[in-house]
Formats: C-alpha cells, structure tokens, sequence
C-alpha cells in the first residue's frame, strides 16, 4: 500500500516511533505525540499507524496475551517478551545461524518459551527477583 500523502500527524507519529526501541503501545504513541501535537486526538494515532503499517513504513506486533505493539525497525529481526513485565525488546541479527543456538547469546534474558517471539524473564525483572517461572 503506498501512501497518497503523508500528513503532518502521520510525518510526526513515525518520527517518533522510529526513535524508539521500546515497541510502545498506541496509547505510548499518543502520549508521546502528544508532546509536539498537543491537539491531537487518539483515534488519529490510531488511524495513522493502522496505515503506516498496511504501507509498510512500520511494524505492528501482535504478541501473545499483551497489547498490539508497534516498531519502527522494518529490518528484519526477531522479538523476545518478558512473560512478566511486558517489555519487548529486539533480536537484531542470528547471523545466519538457527535461532534455537542464539538463545544462551540473549544477554540477561532467561527464555522459558517460544512462539512467533521469544518469551523470556527480562533482565530487570530478573534482577528484581519478581521472576515468576
């Protein structure tokens, strides 16, 4: 899907994400956005990154049991999710090994599981001792 114009919402919206390394929810996006378009309203932020998704200028993630997550990073790469806190984080490059021998390179995350993402304990809830395995 190619954009017909890109507005200044939608300009802004991606900037923002594409700063990101955190995968933030839409209502992430809206406070974010917020900052330099104080008028803007969440169904717009909604809209826009539903369209800069279907163009393919952004990611939308769809990770079990949490909310839809989006990313800036269209490069193709692997996510892992704390099953306790929620924290998505990124799994930039196997080169060109099987996924299964990265696992133990994963620094600080304890993976417990897999689906389309890894599902780990992250290192802060880990260090926090709030794992729950």
């Amino acid at each position: 899907m190619m954009l017909q114009r890109n507005t200044v919402q939608r300009q802004v919206i991606l900037e923002e994400l594409r700063k990101l390394t955190s995968h933030p929810t839409a209502q992430e996006m809206y406070r974010l956005v917020q900052k330099r378009l104080p008028d803007i309203s969440l169904g717009t932020v909604y809209r826009n990154l539903d369209l800069l998704s279907r163009a393919g200028l952004i990611v939308k993630l769809r990770l079990a049991s949490r909310e839809v997550r989006f990313d800036g990073d269209i490069e193709q790469h692997h996510h892992v999710r704390c099953k306790n806190c929620g924290r998505v984080g990124d799994i930039m490059s196997t080169n060109g090994r099987a996924v299964d021998e990265i696992l133990p390179e994963i620094e600080g995350w304890e993976i417990v599981g897999k689906r389309t993402e890894f599902v780990g304990i992250c290192p802060d809830c880990s260090i926090s001792g709030s794992s729950q395995k």
